[in-house]
């Protein structure tokens, strides 16, 4: 057990380490604390913002809260911010303005009741800061640092949000059960604060998400979507996507990730693809060379989602898994429209799921150049990210077999760089364009040029670039065929 010494200790560090976070934040910080005291009102940082400048990792978002109505602090920001608007947070009671790089939200103290229905307050400004952080997800986020009318700091915890922080749990101010109520998309927030701070949620919490999952059904797609990509962005996503499968919140938003629990019998073996994916998962993100890549991150957890639905036990022990890629794809694209993601999003991941096993179909290391061609131009821009995905999809613990898995890989990306020294592989197109082909063949625009193009498209990626003299021949005798 710690001892009270210790926690004493961390706890000053802690606020040490806050204080001179803030401190570099004078600049904002000491005119509106005076601007507010002159006016005869409080002003607090709170939220996320206390929290990250407690863990030393403070962005350039800045939360407020104030018992000043809306439209005070509008006119106290009117003239000194550097941007003022209003994107529909003013009927909640929420000022956004911009200050140099830091962007500002300004919300007068909240006291809101819930229909239970919907997620939809009914907005009421509330006259306490401790009513105000008492309505906040978790404790961590409902810790606040007045701003006084000197600059000077004074931290308000009245929910022990410290204590909380400094264990690493996540628990509710009020009963889990009546916060999520209130809003069922803070238990997605949960996994979502897991995964991107390293905590566990409290005994109490898990049991609430566990009951109350089915409720995650009155949040809107999109508000889903955004907590899903802040969880897959974060530096520890797989201990969120556990807390969701193990609390049944995966099955209600993201059912594919949680089947692909198989069960394993003793007469047909397989990998657990489930965990599989998570390593997956992990080892894509160990390949990432700056910010989250959400394509490679979401192409990596879901690549084996087509296994369960084509799961086939072979005789011998064998489990089969024919055509997963294709089911897969497929799948991606109809779980990614249900949460409303950008069709290009959505296009980009469903092709490196359909793409990630196209290497194993090459062979030991004997492609043809027709086949290097053909792997490049279907992966297009997203070549980078199938390269990663196919590396980080190599599990086995094997070590012969890994080592060959990725001198064979490290062979093709070798005859890609050769290939593309001798013609542009980014570009491969036919060698006569639509006109060229109308012209030679004496046709009218229709069909038949379309399909002369893609001859003569697969004809460039079997052969390579070709002459004109070269391609019109083909085209002829190609077309002589088709006559006939």
């Amino acid at each position: 057990m710690v001892s009270s010494d210790v926690v004493a200790d961390r706890r000053a560090r802690l606020l040490a380490g806050a204080a001179v976070t803030l401190g570099q934040l004078s600049e904002v910080l000491v005119p509106l604390g005076g601007m507010f005291a002159a006016r005869g009102h409080s002003l607090y940082l709170v939220g996320g913002s206390v929290r990250d400048a407690v863990l030393g990792r403070l962005g350039n978002d800045l939360d407020f809260t104030t018992d000043a109505r809306p439209e005070v602090v509008q006119e106290l920001m009117r003239g000194w911010a550097d941007q003022l608007w209003d994107t529909g947070g003013l009927a909640f009671g929420t000022v956004s303005a911009a200050k140099g790089d830091h962007q500002l939200e300004i919300t007068t103290f909240r006291a809101d009741t819930y229909d239970r229905v919907s997620r939809n307050p009914e907005v009421t400004f509330g006259d306490t800061l401790e009513g105000d952080l008492v309505r906040r997800d978790f404790t961590v986020n409902a810790m606040a640092v007045k701003i006084a009318e000197d600059g000077s700091l004074e931290f308000v915890d009245p929910l022990n949000g410290l204590d909380a922080l400094l264990e690493g749990v996540l628990d509710t101010p009020a009963a889990p059960q009546d916060s999520f109520d209130d809003d069922p998309l803070r238990m997605l927030r949960a996994a979502r604060f897991v995964a991107q701070l390293g905590f566990e949620v409290a005994p109490r919490v898990r049991t609430a998400i566990v009951e109350m999952a089915e409720q995650i059904d009155r949040i809107t797609a999109e508000r889903v979507r955004t907590e899903l990509d802040k969880l897959i962005g974060a530096e520890h996503p797989i201990d969120g996507i556990n807390l969701m499968c193990d609390t049944g919140l995966a099955q209600r938003v993201l059912p594919e990730v949680p089947a692909m629990k198989l069960e394993i019998d003793e007469h047909h073996q397989h990998k657990d693809v489930y965990q599989h994916s998570l390593t997956v998962l992990s080892q894509a993100i160990d390949q990432e060379e700056g910010d989250p890549d959400l394509v490679l991150r979401w192409a990596a957890l879901l690549h084996d989602i087509g296994k369960p639905d084509t799961k086939r036990n072979e005789p011998g022990g064998g489990v089969s898994f024919h055509h997963h890629e294709v089911v897969g794809a497929k799948m991606v694209r109809k779980r990614m429209r249900a949460l409303k993601y950008p069709k290009a999003f959505t296009e980009d991941v469903a092709r490196l799921v359909f793409l990630h096993l196209r290497f194993h179909g090459y062979g030991k290391g004997q492609w043809t150049d027709s086949a290097v061609r053909r792997y490049v131009t279907d992966a297009d821009d997203l070549l980078d990210r199938l390269h990663k995905l196919v590396k980080a999809d190599c599990t086995t613990r094997n070590k012969r077999r890994a080592a060959a898995l990725r001198a064979t890989y490290d062979e093709l990306e070798q005859r890609i760089a050769a290939l593309r020294e001798q013609e542009d592989l980014a570009r491969v197109r036919p060698d006569l364009d639509g006109n060229a082909i109308m012209e030679l063949l004496g046709l009218e625009p229709g069909p038949q040029v379309g399909k002369a193009w893609k001859y003569l498209k697969d004809l460039r990626l079997d052969r390579g670039p070709m002459t004109r003299d070269e391609a019109e021949a083909a085209l002829r005798e190609w077309w002589a065929t088709q006559q006939s």
